[in-house]
């Protein structure tokens, strides 16, 4: 029983959602092997194999997978997926991507966003916004998995001195091709790797009063800064700080909620924060339940005191 895991990659480094995944692989018996499919990505190659746990690296490189088109990769996955009993992705945009075409044309059902492995064949997983979890269990032959890496603590980046094999690289699928990409530069933290988070809500009224309160705090606690669905959906905040269950789940160690009211939508989201700070003047907001702290005040005033006194 050999566990195979996708990695994400940038051709340079391993992004942390695979050090998670590589936690649930590892749980479901066996060994871990860990796929590197992309274009000159030899140091990433290398930087996997000095994860802890992983005994073997299988590096494709080649231009179809450059850019990690899903028909591609799922492609160079199928072409050697029938030595594996499971085949892990992150639960990331790339993942939920790749593995139903994966899971389609081998015709398994697909176990998505798993939280927990209690056998090599059953999982948990949360439905219904996270208020109840399921436990599903597979008789498939390989088992397609995505992993709800906020579920599993990160593998160590270094330690292991896995072998690394090389492997021809599938053809360009005809149905794709990469155009370009236009990727926003931030010098904050990843949201979804930070360990702070500064998020804020309707309640802020303003794309400009949002900068002007939010900014300031992430600011003095180098955190990344969320937004709820709400703030997001008004305009007071970019699509890719979206919080919640359509947006990003994230598990920092300290989320701070500013003017959110805690709709279902957006605990789904954040509720695995290790320390939940609330900021809401309705003492009846639904993210005081889901709180550590709770501070019943006007974020306009409370948020500025509290930029002064860190």
């Amino acid at each position: 029983m050999t566990a195979l895991v996708i990695a994400e990659h940038d051709n340079a480094a391993i992004k942390g959602a695979t050090l998670n995944t590589v936690t649930a692989a590892a749980q479901c018996g066996g060994e871990v092997h860990i796929l590197v499919a992309g274009h000159n990505a030899a140091v990433a190659a290398e930087a996997a194999a000095k994860i802890a746990g992983v005994s073997k690296v299988i590096h494709a490189d080649g231009e179809a997978l450059a850019h990690g088109l899903a028909e591609n990769v799922a492609a160079q996955v199928l072409a050697i997926a029938g030595n594996y009993s499971h085949l892990l992705f992150p639960a990331t945009a790339g993942g939920k991507n790749v593995a139903p075409r994966v899971a389609a044309k081998l015709d398994v059902a697909q176990l998505s966003d798993i939280t927990k492995v209690i056998s090599p064949d059953t999982f948990e997983r949360p439905i219904y916004a996270g208020n109840a979890i399921a436990t599903v269990q597979s008789s498939d032959v390989t088992k397609v998995i995505t992993v709800r890496t906020t579920g599993f603590d990160a593998a160590a980046a270094s330690g292991g001195s896995a072998a690394v094999e090389a492997v021809a690289a599938v053809a360009a699928s005809a149905k794709s091709a990469f155009v370009k990409s236009e990727i926003a530069k931030n010098d904050r933290p990843e949201l979804t790797a930070a360990k702070i988070i500064v998020s804020g809500g309707r309640a802020l009224g303003s794309a400009e009063k949002f900068n002007e309160v939010i900014t300031p705090l992430a600011d003095k606690l180098g955190a990344a800064i969320g937004a709820s669905r709400a703030a997001v959906d008004a305009g007071y905040a970019a699509n890719d700080l979206q919080v919640g269950q359509t947006g990003k789940i994230v598990a920092p160690q300290l989320y701070i909620a500013c003017g959110i009211s805690g709709a279902i939508q957006h605990l789904a989201g954040m509720k695995d924060s290790k320390v939940i700070v609330a900021i809401n003047k309705d003492p009846e907001a639904p993210i005081f339940s889901v709180a550590d702290y709770g501070l019943e005040a006007d974020l306009f005033t409370a948020v500025p005191e509290l930029v002064k006194s860190v």
